[in-house]
């Protein structure tokens, strides 16, 4: 698998300001987590957005080159109401349906001691 492109992200993560977090809330019951799967390397998963909170989501998240979301940051994904274990990094939108973002983490992923 190739590694992150990390030019389809913010530079930075970019915080939601009240407001906004408040127009993602009503969505955040519809978000669909699908079970893990996995390869020899990483454990995978997708998340399925409502199709709606795709516009309510800010502009400065969106790759208009490719009309779907960029790839979020963890703070990004945390931000607008995906919940996850740690270790998750978003490495994909799944452009035909651009409401499904892709997920991936090392297999074994140990947390870093706090």
């Amino acid at each position: 698998m190739a590694d992150l492109d990390y030019n389809r992200r913010n530079k930075a993560p970019r915080p939601l300001s009240d407001a906004e977090k408040e127009r993602l809330e009503e969505y955040v019951d519809s978000i669909h987590y699908s079970a893990r799967y996995s390869d020899d390397n990483y454990e995978y998963r997708h998340v399925q957005l409502p199709k709606a909170m795709l516009k309510a989501i800010p502009k400065e998240y969106h790759d208009p080159s490719k009309g779907t979301l960029k790839l979020l940051w963890e703070e990004e994904w945390r931000a607008i109401g995906i919940t996850q274990s740690l270790g998750w990094e978003h490495y994909e939108v799944h452009e035909p349906e651009p409401h499904i973002l892709l997920f991936k983490r090392p297999i074994n992923y140990v947390p870093p001691a706090q």
